[in-house]
């Protein structure tokens, strides 16, 4: 795929009409999902509004925090008998599972039917199909690992976050920072961050390694690779700069340390610009954004919805339209800046893309440079495994990387 700059969304900007009438009277879609923080309820909110002329009422079901394991009991929902009609998962084993108890929804037909399928770019549609058949529904895409900061905070500091060109660059600016009252890195100890944040520096900087630890069966070779290693002693590096109440602090409390200008930078997920842009913040003014300093690689998150087959004959429409009012052109790129990502669809229109945006379509524009994140591809337990092993590593500031290394392998064996 390859996208220069914003003129390919120009070039496609022709809107595809949905073709589902409303519903004859409301139809409710009860919907499972782990979005909580101001920008991704903001998000929420435009789908719900384009459902609503639709017939479709939206009835939030079993909303937990951003991975607290919420949609790990889809299945457990449905063999109890309480299963939702909405799910936001992208793991492709919880989809693999739903086909083999055939309540799978297939979406082929839906998206061809659209014209979504014309105008999903390459990763897009990767991400969403699994086992040959498109069973997810697009709702963004996003870069795992870029680096915001405070454009005022730079300023008073001395520093340039765009020169950057390594992460060596970066730490050595971090006394500036310091002595001029600001924390330098602003960073969330959570397991599930910390787990984060080791798949983004692992894709940034070893993309071999990346592939090989994230596979659906892990190549073991991985666990003698000096990649890993030097990946797990940056994460260390990142823990030694973490101010002392970074410890269990939300994503986007953290975000907002940046934000109201009391840290200088946050790497995470691209997404995390939502929140600046739901505190009035504008890219280029107030802040800035950039890939990771020196990486060649980079982690490519799609967030999807899946559904669970109804007997419903209305909640199987209500399905199909809330499928093609999502990657709607309109409704999607409202939805994508809301929640602070990217849209899905190339003829989205491009008044809502900043320069953020732009930076994400210069990495999808080079395929070499994606890599899929785990949750599309890495088996679940394993992925969880990785978690519990750096979040060990991160809070014992004695444990080696070696000793992470070999926590990684016992738990390959006992996985595997």
């Amino acid at each position: 795929m390859r996208i220069k700059a914003f003129g390919i969304y120009a070039a496609l900007a022709l809107s595809t009409a949905l073709s589902w009438p409303a519903l004859a009277a409301d139809t409710e879609l009860k919907v499972n999902y782990t979005w909580t923080s101001p920008s991704e309820t903001a998000a929420i909110k435009v789908l719900i509004d384009a459902l609503k002329p639709k017939g479709i009422k939206w009835s939030d079901f079993n909303v937990i925090a951003h991975d607290t394991g919420a949609n790990v009991t889809v299945v457990n929902m449905v063999s109890g008998g309480t299963p939702p009609d909405v799910f936001m998962d992208s793991i492709p084993g919880l989809y693999r599972d739903l086909a083999g108890m055939g309540l799978g929804v297939p979406l082929d037909d839906i998206f061809n039917k659209s014209g979504a399928t014309a105008n999903f770019p390459p990763a897009i549609k990767s991400a969403i199909t699994v086992d040959g058949k498109m069973v997810k529904v697009p709702v963004g895409v996003q870069i795992d690992g870029m680096l915001y900061y405070n454009l005022e905070v730079a300023q008073k500091a001395g520093v340039d976050p765009s020169k950057w060109t390594s992460m060596d660059d970066v730490w050595k600016e971090f006394d500036k920072v310091k002595a001029a009252g600001f924390i330098p890195l602003a960073i969330g100890a959570q397991e599930w961050q910390e787990r984060y944040l080791l798949h983004a520096l692992m894709a940034a900087f070893h993309g071999d390694v990346y592939d090989k630890f994230y596979a659906e069966k892990p190549d073991e070779t991985v666990f003698d690779d000096p990649g890993l290693k030097q990946t797990i002693d940056l994460v260390r590096q990142f823990q030694q700069h973490a101010d002392p109440a970074a410890t269990n602090r939300p994503w986007n409390d953290t975000t907002n340390l940046v934000i109201t200008g009391k840290a200088l930078m946050q790497i995470h997920g691209d997404w995390i610009k939502g929140e600046f842009r739901n505190a009035g913040k504008v890219a280029g003014k107030d802040f800035g954004c950039i890939m990771i300093p020196g990486a060649t690689g980079v982690a490519v998150t799609v967030d999807a919805w899946g559904f669970v087959k109804s007997k419903d004959e209305a909640v199987t429409k209500a399905q199909q339209v809330m499928a093609e009012t999502q990657v709607d052109p309109k409704v999607n790129a409202d939805f994508a800046a809301a929640k602070g990502s990217t849209p899905v669809v190339l003829n989205a229109p491009t008044d809502k893309l900043d320069q953020c945006n732009k930076v994400v379509l210069e990495q999808l524009a080079d395929p070499a440079k994606q890599h899929p994140n785990p949750n599309n591809t890495a088996d679940a337990d394993w992925y969880q495994a990785t978690g519990q092993v750096i979040d060990h590593f991160w809070n014992d500031p004695t444990m080696t990387s070696e000793q992470a290394i070999e926590e990684l392998r016992a738990e390959y064996s006992s996985i595997f």
